[in-house]
């Protein structure tokens, strides 16, 4: 399969599911409950998961799909599977009831537990990341293309931008950096647009405590990755996918500057 002959369709789609999302917004008309996790979901995210299903089987009827809003499949038979879509819908559910704008559409695709593709979507600012193994990142909007770049800290390290979700409790992030060094903090929500100011240099990391899922992470690490950083657990191990029984992330820090010494900045 020729990855890169996908991102064109690819593309078209995201920016389709991203207006299925937008046109509910704007409209100020969902429904919305709790799940059995005790996460947030509404007809919009039901309905961005329908037409992104529904187009990528279309697109590529022989890869099976594994989205936030249909998990429910058992361990044996999605680890069957070397090659599969995964999906975040509706990435900042919470940001979208509550209004910010900060929501996006994540489209992943996995091969051999790697995210070898990324794309992410967000509607409100029409902004389109996109990451192919091998291939580079990049970030497009209405003024055109460019190819993007983690930023590189300058050392001796004195001091950090620090991406953070508007719920996370700032004292709890301070906790796990070093006392020397000071924090710039910016607040956004989706999991997945932090990440994306780290791919493209606008904040050095992005330090994620609390629940998230494969889905929420696996599109920006491939973005992040090809431009120039990581995602990793707070041992700054790799994250793994599809790996194990249970489909949820640990604590986890996206970093832009690979060649720093995390092991001596982070204190966790």
């Amino acid at each position: 399969m020729q990855i890169m002959t996908l991102i064109p369709e690819l593309k078209k789609i995201a920016r389709a599911t991203g207006a299925v999302i937008y046109d509910i917004y704007q409209s100020g008309e969902f429904e919305q409950e709790i799940k059995f996790d005790h996460t947030p979901v509404t007809s919009a995210d039901i309905a961005a998961h329908n037409y992104l299903s529904k187009q990528l089987a279309l697109l590529t009827p022989d890869i099976p799909i594994l989205s936030e809003e249909d998990c429910d499949i058992a361990v044996e038979e999605r680890q069957s599977w070397e090659t599969y879509w995964l999906l975040d819908p509706l990435d900042g559910t919470q940001e979208f009831i509550s209004r910010s704008g900060d929501f996006a559409t994540i489209i992943a695709l996995v091969h051999k537990n790697k995210p070898i593709l990324g794309m992410i979507y967000g509607p409100k600012d029409d902004v389109l990341y996109w990451a192919v193994d091998g291939e580079g990142a990049y970030k497009e909007t209405s003024d055109g293309e460019d190819r993007i770049f983690s930023h590189t800290c300058l050392q001796p390290l004195t001091s950090l931008n620090v991406v953070v979700s508007r719920v996370q409790n700032p004292d709890n992030i301070r906790k796990l950096v070093e006392d020397d060094i000071d924090l710039e903090l910016q607040s956004l929500g989706s999991a997945s647009l932090k990440g994306c100011l780290v791919a493209e240099g606008k904040a050095d990391c992005y330090i994620r405590l609390g629940i998230t899922g494969e889905w929420d992470t696996a599109g920006t690490q491939c973005i992040v990755t090809e431009a120039g950083g990581a995602i990793l657990d707070l041992n700054l191990n790799p994250l793994s996918y599809n790996q194990r029984d249970t489909l949820k992330n640990p604590d986890f820090i996206v970093l832009g500057d690979r060649n720093l010494t995390w092991s001596e900045i982070l204190t966790g």
